[in-house]
């Protein structure tokens, strides 16, 4: 459904559903018992000054009726955030498409803390493009190749390509050159399937038995010393290795999961394959993947292209 209400520094409005009954007589009413414990005179401020509407812009006051709406968008308040040391780079741009080079720790889309300082919003207020969607989603701590559609009128047939798995994505990684103390030995280029799921009580993503619905092919690419022979994540001697990893399907932390399942768990993966407890971030110690590049048929001008990072992995570099 469209927003009444414009982009705002980079984000867009809220909206809230309004329950069909209750013991609300106002739309006012309902919104005091969701958030009045926090903010109750900005509500009021809100309705007051007809910042809060409904379908088609129609501001509210403090005397609609709960039953007038059913979807009303307003701005929330954001709180204050410090700029991350971490910045954008662009790849390509043009009437259709823009390509960056999201850095690690970044979040692609606002969301809990995050609402300036994502991806989105900073590219948004930086590039004035208020109508820039992402086509797909990087976590927040890989880094690499995002592809974001600049025209509402073209974005259609960029999203079937994703939704058709018509776009290959490679992505590199640097994990132990051997898998930990009891996996076995593993023969590459190696192929892992399974069943994934997001886990409904924490972050993580969980394995399942049944029909596999995610696919990664792994490529070991060469092996090197660690910066600290035989420290955590490494395997015998301090090697470490740069795999090439490249998935047919797009569930979340697939890649992540993937290779902790072979006993070569990314190098500062905080998630798997042990869950570390929750700490600040280091942003000398990225997580070491790295979505190297996309590529497609583009829809519009019919030819096939393809966009690389140009970023490396820290780990590998220092090799």
């Amino acid at each position: 459904m469209q927003s009444p209400l414009p982009v705002r520094d980079g984000v867009n409005a809220t909206r809230l559903r309004l329950p069909d009954e209750g013991p609300w007589d106002t739309a006012m009413d309902y919104m005091m018992h969701r958030w009045g414990h926090i903010d109750p005179r900005g509500i009021e401020d809100r309705f007051d000054a007809g910042e809060i509407v409904g379908e088609g812009g129609a501001p509210l006051d403090r005397s609609t009726p709960l039953d007038a709406h059913t979807f009303i968008w307003y701005y929330r308040t954001l709180p204050p955030e410090t700029r991350m040391p971490v910045e954008i780079s662009i790849l390509h741009q043009d009437e259709h498409l823009l390509v960056v080079d999201k850095p690690h720790f970044l979040p692609t889309t606002p969301g809990g803390t995050y609402i300036q300082e994502s991806a989105l919003v900073r590219l948004r207020n930086q590039l004035d493009l208020p109508d820039l969607i992402p086509m797909h989603r990087l976590d927040r701590m890989t880094a690499g190749v995002l592809l974001l559609s600049t025209n509402p009128e073209t974005r259609g047939k960029y999203q079937v390509l994703f939704e058709k798995r018509q776009v290959q994505k490679e992505y590199e990684c640097v994990s132990a050159a051997a898998p930990a103390a009891g996996y076995p030995a593993v023969e590459f280029p190696a192929v892992v399937r399974n069943r994934m799921t997001k886990s409904r009580s924490y972050l993580l993503a969980e394995v399942l038995d049944g029909e596999p619905n995610a696919e990664t092919r792994i490529e070991r690419l060469r092996t090197f010393s660690g910066k600290h022979d035989g420290g955590p994540g490494e395997g015998a001697g301090g090697r470490r290795a740069l795999y090439r990893l490249e998935p047919h399907t797009g569930k979340t932390h697939q890649l992540r999961v993937h290779m902790a399942s072979l006993g070569l768990g990314i190098v500062n993966d905080a998630f798997y394959p042990d869950l570390l407890d929750k700490a600040p971030d280091d942003y000398s110690k990225p997580l070491q993947l790295l979505a190297r590049g996309i590529r497609f048929m583009d829809p519009v001008s019919k030819r096939e292209v393809e966009y690389r990072s140009g970023l490396e992995l820290s780990e590998a570099r220092a090799a």
